[in-house]
């Protein structure tokens, strides 16, 4: 399916990002957050988060966090704000508010964010963009919670999935609801995809912690980000290496996002010391399926 005009494909390639309307209905974006609605309430929260806090517990609590993120890429995992547990590990907010974001396989294990993820219009991006052989490397719905939606710092998604060569990697932000700028939208440093990247998480050989940052994030000019509003049912597109963030969420609104990343594999080596690994019960999903 031809969902994307040609000038879309080459303002993608300009500037490493293009917001496109309409990629989901009301209805279907509604769907995907009652869905959502019914996981979160049936959630068994991580032991980790129960830890009564002390100074000793400190480290437990943190390498919890750490072994729960590592081996969350076939699964389906719950992640938190910060501030949503007492020191008793019981929420201070309602559950359903506490939450940053579930990941990072809702595409291999819910058949309604599977069946997105691999809708005709998808696919037709993909193939619009030139992508021979794309897998899916995992998929998140983030919440931006009203008030207390955390802040997402400037970055390069190719620091946490590196590849050999580098720009094989492409992110789908699908907002099911309005993203603005007093919500929290995205905000991008337009042409940074073709700057190479400075910083990489990798996964450390033995012990603790079990990832490390090799290299340093740069330092970017506020003036230069461009903010990506996007109404609900629209995605933006994501180049793995441009520079982008997002404001803390301040306003009374949240704002749902379903996203997920794709690589493509034709003469790609994807990097063992990435966070993210296939593994035997969930390799790397092809994109295109009949």
């Amino acid at each position: 399916m031809d969902f994307m005009a040609d000038h879309y494909a080459q303002k993608y390639q300009e500037d490493g990002y293009v917001v496109l309307d309409g990629l989901l209905t009301a209805e279907e974006c509604d769907q995907l957050r009652c869905r959502m609605a019914e996981i979160v309430d049936g959630m068994d929260v991580p032991e980790h988060c129960r830890i009564t806090f002390s100074t000793d517990n400190d480290q437990l609590k943190d390498q919890g966090n750490a072994d729960y993120f590592l081996t969350s890429g076939d699964k389906i995992r719950f992640f938190f704000e910060k501030g949503v547990f007492d020191d008793n590990g019981e929420f201070t907010v309602p559950r359903e508010r506490s939450l940053n974001k579930v990941g990072h396989a809702l595409h291999a294990h819910e058949p309604s964010y599977k069946k997105m993820t691999h809708s005709p219009q998808v696919q037709g991006i993909a193939k619009k963009l030139g992508l021979q052989s794309p897998v899916i490397l995992q998929s998140m719905y983030i919440f931006k919670q009203p008030g207390i939606g955390g802040e997402v710092t400037p970055h390069q998604d190719a620091t946490f999935l590196h590849t050999t060569p580098l720009g094989r990697v492409m992110g789908l932000w699908v907002a099911l609801e309005d993203a603005t700028e007093d919500n929290g939208c995205l905000w991008f440093i337009p042409g940074t995809h073709n700057s190479g990247i400075s910083r990489r998480m990798v996964r450390t050989q033995e012990g603790y912690p079990l990832t490390n940052f090799v290299g340093q994030e740069q330092a970017y000019d506020d003036d230069k980000f461009v903010p990506a509003p996007v109404k609900k049912g629209g995605v933006v597109l994501i180049h793995g290496q441009v520079v982008h963030r997002s404001a803390p969420n301040t306003s009374d609104n949240s704002r749902h996002v379903y996203t997920f990343h794709l690589m493509e594999t034709e003469e790609t080596r994807w990097s063992p010391e990435n966070w993210l690994q296939p593994t035997e019960e969930l390799p790397f999903p092809a994109l295109y399926t009949t």
